[in-house]
């Protein structure tokens, strides 16, 4: 799947700082991002029980619906002392339509009790990007981010999980780091990375 074979792309996600995120991270491969938001693209059910599928499933409808190359990224929370969870249900572990307070505040009384050296935990991104909708051949690139969870919410910036993480080697949460920080550090960085480097695009060393 050469890059020069993609010239644009939509990101198939209604997430505003996963778009803000990949934007800025797929900027030096020269690829026209644009929104599904564009195309009116209908929210899809995540029904797939791993990061891998979901993510296909979001590509396929938002390629099928913008009539562009798509990609997709689904990630989430795992937390050691949960068995994983929430894994892939980080978006709505508080319920459906749940926002980040109420998903934070769902792992924060999860782990009530929990002490530091317990409370260890990972990001994991997976992307998927498909030419058109039926691709039979998906590129899948993935990367992860090894941490902590706070006992408590600090920092403003990012968004979801970032103001519980601590990210390995930090005393900072991800919401208290410089924002090129995290673009270069994150679960998502990562795995774009790889994706970029197997598209032989600019920015694949990042």
């Amino acid at each position: 799947m050469p890059t020069d074979a993609i010239r644009e792309l939509v990101i198939a996600t209604g997430n505003a700082g996963k778009l803000a995120e990949l934007r800025a991270l797929l900027a030096p491969a020269g690829i026209r991002v644009r929104a599904q938001a564009e195309f009116a693209v209908p929210a899809i059910e995540e029904t797939a029980a791993s990061f891998v599928e979901n993510a296909i499933l979001k590509a396929r409808h938002a390629s099928a619906c913008s009539g562009l190359p798509a990609l997709a990224d689904d990630s989430g929370l795992a937390v050691d002392a949960l068995h994983g969870a929430p894994g892939v249900r980080s978006a709505r572990y508080a319920g459906e339509g749940a926002g980040d307070e109420a998903n934070n505040r769902k792992l924060l009384a999860a782990l009530a009790g929990v002490p530091m050296d317990g409370r260890g935990a990972r990001f994991h991104c997976v992307l998927a990007l498909l030419r058109y909708p039926a691709d039979p051949v998906p590129l899948i690139c993935s990367g992860s981010w090894e941490g902590r969870i706070a006992p408590s919410a600090t920092g403003q910036g990012g968004f979801g999980y970032d103001p519980l993480f601590i990210p390995l080697g930090e005393t900072r949460t991800a919401a208290e780091l410089p924002r090129e920080a995290k673009n270069r550090l994150s679960h998502r960085a990562q795995a774009l990375a790889a994706l970029l480097e197997a598209l032989g695009a600019p920015g694949g060393e990042c």
